[in-house]
């Protein structure tokens, strides 16, 4: 999954002009997008506080807590791109973070 373009489709609230999209080189790179993303939220919620921390579980809760969110990556065997849900995310985001800690 290294190196292959990947699109984040998500719907922040059920009102359809909130429907964006971010676009990465790598499916890792995804991951980290939606991090910061969630991050930049926390920030914004939290203006004096400097040092934010979350867990996994505040993060799928975010996920879980978007209208949509689901991802498109090229699959260089069929020259297209394979949709995938948010569970899909979830678990990839948790595996991202998981090799950062090591």
């Amino acid at each position: 999954m290294a190196n292959r373009h990947t699109i984040i489709l998500m719907q922040t609230s059920q009102n359809r002009a909130t429907r964006t999209f971010m676009d990465y080189e790598s499916v890792s790179q995804a991951m980290d997008g939606i991090c910061r993303l969630y991050e930049r939220k926390l920030k914004d919620l939290n203006p004096a506080n400097r040092d934010i921390t979350y867990d996994v579980a505040d993060l799928y809760n975010f996920i879980d807590g978007l209208a949509d969110m689901s991802a498109l990556v090229y699959d260089h065997s069929i020259q297209g791109y394979l949709p995938y849900d948010r569970q899909w995310i979830k678990q990839r985001i948790f595996q991202h973070l998981k090799k950062l800690a090591h």
